[in-house]
């Protein structure tokens, strides 16, 4: 049995394919298997996988073209894995070489937790970096933000496999049971992520190194481009249901996150409601259920931003947010994307008056 499994689902990635397969041979720490997922490629993938599996006997590959969908794959993945720890690793992405040592060593001291995962640099198709992506690292400030959007980089994660295994944890369902049968929610794709790191969030399992781990590639055919506006309605009702389950843990009385949402740096609200009574039942259960810590207040107040009824509110709240937290730049992403869309709406409006 190896200390670390990687799973690494692939459809049509020949492109980038080689890289990510080397990135996890260069690895510091050297008791690793690696389970390529091919969901039914094309384009020469599969053969490629092959041809390492064939220099390097920890190399698997899997070929699943059956499987319905992501989360479909990642579970039948899952039913191959043997391991203590269980890494994720996409088809695009670049692992940094000390990221198994780094994990091994977290786990070895901090047992308890279920799913670590870490920072990105964001690069484009050639490589370029272009971003530093940094989430939330204590567990409550994940599960505090984990209600808004999804706290966990997906590709960066490390699973305690032996818990994970133990809370009856998979892709795309609701394995909690909190909720009625007809409050209950399962997602196949855009979200699979959200759903399972939402859930065992939620007992406050996860937590994020405040480091990087890989090099996250943004490119035209990756998932995260090319189906944004399913993966927001898809999130927007992942957040429903988290708080739904959040507050049946809790007792507490329901609330809806979703107009405070920011899925894939889209603000929901955009400006329409001023949101005062909604954001105090939030704030209410969030101090209730997580704990009043500096990490539940923080998110609270980026939220309260969101709450404003008009743009030149938000714009102030967002200024004296920033003068008296720390800078994260996927806040100030959610800033521009709302200003650009400003812009386009109110030009639009001029154009339409004309």
């Amino acid at each position: 049995m190896p200390t670390i499994d990687v799973l690494m689902p692939v459809r049509n990635g020949i492109a980038f394919l080689g890289e990510a397969i080397e990135s996890i041979i260069a690895q510091t720490f050297p008791d690793w298997r690696l389970l390529v997922l091919d969901h039914g490629s094309t384009d020469g993938s599969a053969e490629l996988a092959n041809r390492y599996a064939g220099q390097d006997r920890r190399i698997t590959v899997l070929s699943m073209p059956t499987a319905a969908d992501l989360a479909g794959l990642l579970n039948e993945g899952l039913k191959h894995c043997d391991c203590r720890y269980l890494m994720r690793h996409d088809a695009d992405d670049i692992a940094l070489p000390g990221r198994m040592h780094l994990m091994n060593g977290f786990y070895e001291s901090n047992g308890h937790f279920v799913v670590a995962g870490g920072g990105a640099l964001m690069i484009d198709g050639q490589g370029r970096q272009i971003d530093h992506l940094q989430p939330p690292t204590t567990p409550q400030a994940i599960t505090a933000a984990g209600f808004f959007y999804n706290p966990i980089i997906h590709p960066t994660v490390t699973i305690n496999f032996p818990k994970f295994q133990k809370m009856g944890a998979s892709y795309g369902r609701d394995f909690t049971g909190l909720l009625p049968e007809a409050e209950r929610l399962s997602v196949s794709r855009c979200a699979e992520d959200y759903i399972l790191f939402g859930q065992i969030g939620l007992s406050g399992l996860c937590v994020n190194l405040p480091t990087p781990l890989i090099k996250y590639r943004v490119h035209p055919g990756s998932e995260s481009v090319a189906k944004v506006a399913d993966q927001i309605k898809l999130c927007k009702s992942v957040s429903l249901f988290l708080s739904r389950t959040f507050c049946k843990m809790h007792g507490l009385e329901p609330f809806d996150p979703t107009p405070f949402s920011n899925h894939s740096g889209h603000l929901d609200n955009f400006g329409k409601a001023e949101l005062s009574r909604e954001f105090t039942k939030i704030s209410d259960a969030l101090l209730k259920g997580i704990g009043d810590t500096p990490e539940v207040r923080r998110e609270l107040a980026f939220r309260w931003v969101l709450a404003a009824g008009n743009s030149w509110t938000l714009a102030a709240r967002y200024a004296q947010f920033e003068f008296r937290y720390r800078k994260k730049n996927s806040e100030r992403a959610v800033m521009r994307n709302w200003a650009r869309r400003m812009a386009r709406r109110e030009k639009y409006q001029f154009l339409e008056a004309v």
